[in-house]
């Protein structure tokens, strides 16, 4: 299985998702630029977090235009991973890929220490190695964080369990406690907390660690028992 980690200007959690694949997984893992044209080689794509061009005009609302944004789209619609983190969260629903839109945080400070997250679906490609309910320890630090979408959105994400991960203490203000929601496919999750940064007891938390195994365990189901590496 082959990964790729988006990097974009003003990106800075690219080298964490990059060593979580690699230390985790054991598995090809490539960075790639804003600007390629071409996704075909990757099973699962990685948005990580930042300051994408620094975070003008609004999070992720230049990102969203980026050639390499196009690719992620058609591998989405292929059924391919996309894992978005905090500022790759923000890209996905500037780009449309995932509904609703992150504002300020509530506080209108910028929040940076460990959440804990409730599992609300386990049945995604990213969370089958959580259970249902399971409350997981992951980083977060971000300033606009704060999940909305209407009431309408809101009760659709609920009726598809397309809310996937919710705080147990909002620090955000986010609508319905949401930390996470997946597209109506299921292979496209978005997430505010930051799973990389969480698959080492070094770090604090080995919790993000089941994430990135789950990619891994459904690619191969998906390809076959002996499948390995492509």
């Amino acid at each position: 299985m082959r990964f790729a980690v988006l990097v974009f200007p003003g990106s800075n959690c690219d080298i964490d998702c990059y060593k979580a694949v690699e230390q985790t997984l054991g598995q090809p893992v490539d960075y790639v630029w804003h600007t390629e044209t071409d996704l075909s080689l990757y099973d699962c794509i990685l948005v990580p977090g930042g300051f994408s061009y620094g975070d003008y005009l609004r999070c992720g609302a230049i990102s969203r235009f980026a050639p390499v944004m196009n690719e992620v789209a058609k591998a989405a619609e292929e059924g391919k991973f996309i894992l978005g983190i905090c500022n790759g969260f923000q890209i996905l629903t500037e780009a449309g890929l995932l509904p609703g839109a992150l504002r300020r945080n509530e506080s209108m400070k910028f929040r940076c220490h460990d959440s804990v997250l409730q599992v609300v679906n386990h049945e995604t490609p990213f969370t089958r190695d959580y259970s249902e309910g399971q409350e997981i320890v992951i980083p977060i630090a971000h300033g606009e964080g704060n999940y909305y979408c209407d009431e309408a959105t809101l009760q659709k994400l609920r009726d598809n369990r397309q809310i996937v991960f919710t705080y147990k203490d909002n620090p955000n203000g986010s609508v319905g406690d949401i930390a996470g929601i997946c597209n109506e496919r299921g292979n496209v999750l978005g997430m505010m907390p930051h799973p990389e940064r969480a698959v080492s007891s070094l770090l604090g938390s080995e919790d993000g660690k089941a994430m990135f195994t789950s990619i891994i365990q459904t690619w191969r189901d998906r390809h076959g028992a002996a499948a390995s590496v492509r």
